[in-house]
């Protein structure tokens, strides 16, 4: 592995980028075994193989940071950007460092953490935090903490340190607790600040946007054990936690903790409640049922009203289920553990109904051994045809209803947004070809099906999309339009049930007509579009950049 310069310069390395990339496209066999050793598209491919997948400035890009040790450009980027700060600001180096510790929700902020590049930091800065106890509680170093307390015992019981966090806090919700070889640690500063005196129960309120370090959310407090629960989700210090009195009824942990049933459980042994946390609907955007069927098996409500938002839409967790697609096994387990079989949503479609349409005909016949059934309509067998991605039933049934989908009520048309949010891709397709709105809204956060595509990385739904007429300026939920989603999606990767392709949905856009984007003049790691300036993964803006004068390979 090759180790980066003291001094690090982020416009060198894109040099470095596109050198190996002129190289590549010569043919020059040493650039070629660097993209074969790092890139794992190109990993156990011949020569010519590799010469025929056209790699182009991103991959260079995500080549040069693994050559250096980082899992990708943006977090080489980071690391460098951060570093330069040791240069010239310690105090800023390390305010940089506990951004990329923390999540948003802690440093009021829409970015996402990074702790690998925290780590790497912290190894090319070793003293960076030998002055700062509470920064040392997010690196568990026990040594600092131990001196601190000595010094100073009301200290863990004071929130301090560039983030105002206590220090139960600052220790449980560091994500470098998500690595091995930095949890072990993380939970000797908890057990020597519990044994010290800290309150188990210590929390700060929530300061994501539009809450801020300066004016955090009270109403949404955050506690030490929502962190060691919810965040790096650890069995060992939650339990340590939990020994220590720490309230499980706190608002987030049990919701949040689902990722790792085994926080989950030990909430629940602690009296965790179900009721009034929303964790079962949560469960029900989990593909496995065992979330689900833990939580019915503790008291869950498999009849819970909906809440205000999304759930509110579909009404009781079984037409939720139904909605979303889930398995007939999470069907099966709602109507076990007592939900109505014939519960209605808002607009009055029953629970087999629903089932019918979005095509799960398994869960037809198990909503039929609870003795119901119904006579369905035409437009309900079109619907259904619809979301089992049957294009011969339905155009079937549109040869003698002419008048379908145009005819459908308003509410049926999100069942459309709903498929590509939940990445039924066949039955979008189905829908568009046979007349249903392209722009209509739905899914979770109110959004139309390309901002779905897009947001998931599915580029070939992208494409097909925006070839049947959908806009990159349909608008979304959060008030934000497809550029908008791309740029987020793009920057904070979210985790999507497949390999998603940002890149290859800015080139449908590309291909469906952008007005021209150029490079923010204040900002180069912006772009302009309409005036407005839009941050995007390196990726990305290549391909933005790669119509008009401002070229990435002259940026």
């Amino acid at each position: 592995m090759k180790k980066l310069p003291l001094k690090a310069n982020l416009d060198h390395l894109k040099k470095q980028a596109k050198e190996l990339l002129r190289l590549y496209r010569n043919g020059d066999a040493t650039a070629i075994a660097r993209f074969a050793h790092h890139l794992p598209a190109a990993a156990h491919r011949s020569e010519s193989e590799i010469t025929t997948l056209e790699f182009r400035l991103h991959d260079a890009h995500s080549c040069i940071a693994r050559e250096y040790g980082f899992s990708s450009w943006a977090d080489l980027a980071l690391y460098v950007e951060t570093s330069a700060f040791a240069h010239q600001d310690l105090a800023g180096l390390k305010r940089r460092w506990l951004g990329i510790v923390y999540g948003g929700d802690v440093t009021g902020t829409y970015d996402a953490a990074r702790p690998r590049v925290a780590v790497q930091l912290l190894q090319e800065h070793p003293d960076l935090l030998a002055t700062d106890a509470y920064a040392s509680c997010a690196a568990g170093q026990l040594d600092v903490v131990s001196r601190t307390i000595t010094a100073d015992p009301d200290w863990t019981h004071r929130a301090g340190g560039m983030l105002n966090l206590p220090p139960l806090v600052a220790v449980t919700h560091s994500r470098l607790g998500q690595l091995p070889e930095f949890i072990g640690r993380l939970r000797e500063c908890a057990q020597h600040l519990l044994q010290a005196g800290a309150d188990p129960n210590q929390h700060i309120g929530n300061r994501f946007p539009p809450a801020s370090l300066a004016a955090p959310d009270e109403t949404g407090p955050l506690s030490a054990l929502y962190g060691a629960a919810g965040v790096i989700r650890d069995p060992a210090l939650t339990e340590m936690l939990l020994k220590a009195g720490a309230n499980p009824d706190d608002g987030e942990s049990l919701y949040h903790s689902l990722e790792n049933l085994d926080c989950t459980r030990l909430l629940l042994r602690y009296g965790a409640r179900v009721a009034g946390t929303n964790a079962l609907r949560r469960a029900l955007d989990m593909p496995d049922p065992a979330a689900l069927e833990l939580l019915l098996a503790h008291g869950g409500d498999a009849n819970e009203p909906a809440g205000e938002g999304p759930t509110k839409t579909w009404g009781a967790p079984l037409l939720r289920a139904i909605a979303v697609s889930r398995s007939p096994r999470h069907i099966a387990a709602l109507l076990a553990a007592g939900a109505d079989p014939t519960a209605q949503t808002a607009a009055g479609v029953s629970a087999y109904r629903l089932a019918a349409q979005v095509g799960l005909t398994e869960v037809v016949q198990l909503l039929r051994t609870y003795g119901v059934a119904e006579n369905l309509s035409a437009e309900d067998d079109f619907v259904a045809a619809c979301a089992r991605a049957d294009a011969i039933e339905a155009r079937r049934i549109q040869a003698r209803h002419p008048e379908l989908p145009g005819s459908l009520p308003e509410d049926r048309f999100r069942l459309l947004p709903d498929a590509a949010a939940w990445g039924s891709s066949a039955a979008v397709k189905v829908m568009v070809e046979l007349g249903w709105p392209v722009a209509v809204r739905g899914g979770d956060w109110d959004a139309s099906a390309l901002n779905h595509a897009v947001f998931r990385g599915d580029a070939e739904l992208t494409d097909f999309l925006l070839a049947s007429g959908a806009s990159w300026r349909e608008i979304q939920g959060f008030g934000d339009d497809v550029l908008g989603t791309l740029s987020w999606a793009s920057v904070n990767e979210p985790t999507v049930p497949v390999n998603p392709d940002w890149i290859g949905c800015a080139r449908a856009l590309m291909a469906h007509g952008l007005p021209n984007v150029e490079r923010d003049p204040s900002n180069l790691e912006r772009l302009l579009i309409e005036g407005r300036p839009r941050r995007f993964s390196e990726g990305v803006t290549e391909v933005l950049l790669e119509r008009g004068g401002a070229s990435p390979e002259s940026s």
